[in-house]
């Protein structure tokens, strides 16, 4: 019996006209079902239109917006028909939205407990008294621990998974049919990630809920979603299962996206996909992908490609799986550098704390009672090398960077570059010190002026660390676009005319500008799309094999560290773990913590079931004495309760942890110390 489809898209058209009056089309003849409790993957870069079509299976459409042909029947009713107030009673009781950043969507002035009372109120019908524990109901059903004391806090006492989930809480308020899920993991790190995903899939089977998820994150897609629907330039090139798509992509969009993901078991970095994605309306009546494209025709330049379906599979191409190239492994850049033994920044028993003592503990001279945020961190950073940090939200990586760029300076321990002094605050250092030490921002969005153009944004730093006049720094900014790989035409353009990926490409002209040193990376490609992500890390390889800086770099991405690190500290609750070369600590003997990290990454395949810790976060601050890591070690005794792990050495690898060596490391590796020692 075929299942009777909850959503029915036919032949949808959407545009827009530009302020030059032209019809810009953005989505061109979409034609999709979606059945019930079915999950549905959205994928394909910035600017494919995939956030544009899921918005409107909610009946939303940009202002300027207009549909040019077809429909969006959702449970029969015509959504694209309804009037404004017949939307608003569908969205949130029948259609729930779970955005991609639940600490702004959430209302950081209201608890969590009046923010679900306001989701019930718009979204049912239950009357004020039974608010309290339909609330508690909502928060038990996505795991929330405690769920009586979280009704009386705010968003910001939340971790980023907490929020994430009372998101999908506030979400599932209406018992809606329909889940659209707009990158809802997109920033989590590694073990929240796979913790949300869970609760989705869990929730999915209990509830029966339709879930249209979008996504850059192919390894979330996975795990996830039944089918996947590829889209480029505002078409859907491919669809089919998961399955299909994943581990047999057919159209040679869908295998330049597969080849850009970085991988642990992968060398090196991910090839970047040739060529940029059209801008909207841009490509005719031809194969939109035809510029890019390796098996490129001149049929393919004439005819736009068909949508060929077999087998509930469809492809838009004009060639067959048989005719395109094999789906080989193409193999990974890499790029020399010219890295020294000599020392670029070195951090000695660093600690730094939030909380201050009061007058009263200054007076008696006793020290705060609550742990140091950051606490004894002592790392060596070689001059054009890069050390990565990590470990999940909360674990002192982004404290640690701000430390040494002077915007919360270090209670204790020395910080120095290259023999400089680093411990003073950020005002109190000097204009050259302060050009030696630049920062990438995650959010390009939120670091680049919206108000000045590019050539004003790259202009700024030239004229305060050179001293350029205006004619210089116009040829110097022109000169950063080109070592970013941009073109001089961008100078006069605003960030908002830029992509996700150009952005960043600016951010990192930007920092550049002054000649630095040492670059902090936070999390510059979290925000990205596979393709973009792996054109950015190439471009940073590129700049630091040229200029001989370093890079103390930021991920939540473990597949990316392994990329681009040459050394890995793995830090929880600010304490370190685990020191060493990448290849040692990917390779070798690792901590507890370390292996849970590893073990929670997702990969691109649906049998790929990552192993998850039975706690998604630590607890807000590490115990008073003993092992940091105590409480969600599968194999802490009371030792590690009581007393603070040694460090042991394997290697370049240092570990702090109470169990023996030959327990930490890979069977392998015991073998091969085995035999060592039977020698």
């Amino acid at each position: 019996m075929t299942p009777t489809p909850l959503i029915q898209i036919n032949h949808l058209s959407l545009g827009y006209h530009n302020q030059q009056g032209a019809l810009i089309q953005v989505l061109r003849d979409i034609t999709l079902s979606i059945n019930s409790g079915e999950s549905l993957a959205l994928v394909g870069e910035s600017g494919c239109g995939k956030s544009t079509l899921a918005l409107a299976l909610m009946g939303f459409l940009r202002a300027g917006s207009q549909v040019l042909n077809g429909q969006i029947r959702f449970q029969g009713d015509d959504l694209l028909q309804l009037q404004a107030r017949e939307l608003e009673a569908l969205r949130g009781q029948r259609i729930g939205l779970i955005p991609q950043n639940a600490g702004q969507s959430l209302t950081p002035s209201m608890t969590i407990g009046r923010q679900l009372n306001e989701a019930l109120r718009l979204h049912t019908d239950l009357p004020r008294a039974a608010w309290r524990d339909r609330s508690l109901e909502l928060l038990q059903q996505v795991r929330l621990p405690a769920p009586q004391s979280l009704l009386a806090r705010y968003p910001h006492q939340l971790s980023g998974g907490q929020q994430q989930r009372v998101a999908i809480a506030m979400a599932l308020a209406g018992n809606p049919s329909l889940l659209v899920l707009d990158e809802p993991t997109t920033g989590l790190d590694v073990t929240t990630q796979a913790h949300i995903l869970e609760l989705l899939r869990d929730l999915r089977q209990q509830l029966g809920t339709t879930l249209v998820f979008v996504s850059h994150d192919l390894g979330a897609v996975a795990r996830i979603s039944d089918r996947i629907a590829v889209m480029y330039a505002g078409e859907i090139v491919e669809l089919g299962s998961s399955r299909a798509v994943l581990r047999q992509p057919a159209h040679p969009y869908t295998r330049g996206l597969l080849a850009s993901i970085p991988r642990l078991e992968d060398a090196g970095l991910p090839p970047t996909m040739p060529g940029y994605p059209p801008r909207s309306g841009s490509t005719g009546r031809i194969c939109a992908f035809a510029a890019r494209c390796p098996d490129v025709t001149p049929m393919c330049q004439d005819l736009p490609a068909p949508l060929k379906t077999t087998d509930g599979r469809a492809v838009r191409c004009h060639l067959e799986c048989s005719q395109l190239s094999p789906a080989a492994t193409p193999l990974r850049p890499s790029v020399s550098r010219k890295n020294t033994a000599q020392t670029q920044l070195s951090l000695q028993a660093v600690t730094v704390r939030y909380d201050k003592p009061g007058l009263l503990h200054r007076l008696r001279g006793q020290s705060p009672t609550t742990p140091a945020t950051v606490e004894d961190i002592e790392l060596v950073l070689k001059k054009g090398e890069t050390l990565a940090l990590v470990g999940e939200s909360g674990s002192g990586k982004s404290t640690l960077m701000r430390a040494i760029c002077g915007i919360h300076p270090a209670s204790n321990g020395d910080i120095r570059l290259e023999g400089e002094d680093l411990n003073a605050p950020l005002d109190q250092r000097s204009q050259a010190l302060k050009q030696r030490v630049q920062m990438i921002f995650q959010n390009p969005d939120a670091s680049l002026n919206p108000r000045h153009s590019i050539a004003q944004i790259l202009e700024q730093p030239l004229r305060l660390y050179s001293g350029l006049d205006r004619q210089a720094c116009r040829l110097r900014a022109t000169e950063l676009l080109a070592m970013v790989r941009l073109g001089p035409h961008y100078l006069d353009r605003m960030p908002a005319q830029l992509s996700g990926g150009e952005k960043q490409r600016v951010a990192i002209a930007r920092t550049f500008a002054g000649d630095p040193q040492l670059i902090l990376c936070d999390e510059v490609t979290s925000a990205l799309d596979v393709s973009v992500q792996a054109a950015v890390l190439q471009l940073l390889k590129e700049l630091q094999a040229k200029k001989g800086v370093s890079y103390l770099f930021i991920a939540h991405d473990l597949a990316v560290v392994k990329a681009v690190a040459d050394q890995v500290a793995v830090l929880y609750q600010g304490r370190l773990c685990q020191v060493g070369s990448t290849a040692d600590v990917f390779g070798g003997a690792r901590h507890p913590y370390t292996c849970a990290l590893l073990n929670a990454v997702l990969e691109p395949d649906p049998d790929h079931h990552p192993r998850l810790l039975d706690n998604e976060a630590p607890e807000q601050h590490p115990p008073a004495r003993g092992c940091a890591y105590q409480r969600r070690c599968p194999g802490a005794s009371e030792r590690c309760r009581q007393q603070l792990p040694p460090w042991q050495e394997h290697g370049s690898n240092r570990i702090r942890c109470h169990l023996p060596l030959d327990t930490l490391l890979p069977q392998t590796a015991v073998r091969e110390a085995q035999l060592v020692a039977c020698n």
